[in-house]
């Protein structure tokens, strides 16, 4: 089993628990849903999400996913330009996450200076 994580809102979360899968605007915009690596989540959560409150760490079992998983170049969100000189290389998922590839929903609160810290996986 290989973990991914994706970080979201909660009430995004909430709208795939009614909907029957999860998917984001990134998903028609870049054609993929961003993710990241355990290694990886914090440096993107403190780049994106610093001080944002109501997020959830999606934690995905790639075995599970029905779309494809592919280990690319991050493209920055915020730009949507692709960062090809960043040598780490990130999980994109091509198409929607099915919910039972979701093994947990972890609440992911900022601390007081807006950082964040992992919560146990």
């Amino acid at each position: 089993m290989a973990i991914i994580l994706h970080i979201t809102h909660q009430h995004d979360w909430q709208s795939a628990l009614e909907s029957g899968a999860y998917q984001t605007p990134t998903l028609q915009k870049d054609g993929f849903i961003h993710c990241s690596t355990v290694a990886q989540v914090l440096r993107v959560a403190n780049a994106f999400y610093r001080g944002q409150t109501d997020l959830v760490l999606l934690v995905i079992d790639t075995d599970k996913l029905v779309a494809p998983v592919k280990f690319e170049a991050p493209i920055n969100p915020q730009t949507g330009q692709s960062e090809p000189e960043v040598k780490d290389l990130f999980p994109h998922i091509y198409g929607t996450i099915n919910l039972d590839a979701v093994t947990e929903v972890l609440a992911f609160p900022p601390n007081a200076d807006g950082t964040f810290i992992l919560p146990q996986i």
